[in-house]
């Protein structure tokens, strides 16, 4: 297959990257303490790798979506996911 499609990588280097947070985490979530508490450590690092896959500052698109619920309380929805809402401007 690479053979015919030179345009391919040979490599599963960026898979690979984009779990690893998730890999070295998972030892992490053994100390959350209880399931709510592994639930919002998931959470935020799917809020923090969907800031980076879209090409956000992690931390400056958390500030602004905290910011952001400090004027107007709400639950999280998808409207708040980086791909798709314009809260990073």
């Amino acid at each position: 297959m690479f053979l015919d499609h030179p345009e391919l990588q040979l490599d599963t280097n960026l898979v690979e990257n984009v779990i690893r947070p998730f890999v070295v985490g998972r030892k992490n979530w053994l100390f959350s303490g209880c399931p709510k508490g592994a639930s919002a450590s998931a959470g935020f690092y799917s809020l923090i790798q969907s800031a980076k896959l879209a090409g956000f500052d992690p931390y400056i698109y958390l500030r602004d979506l905290f910011n952001s619920w400090e004027r107007e309380p709400r639950t999280l929805s998808y409207k708040d996911l980086p791909q798709i809402g314009a809260i990073c401007v």
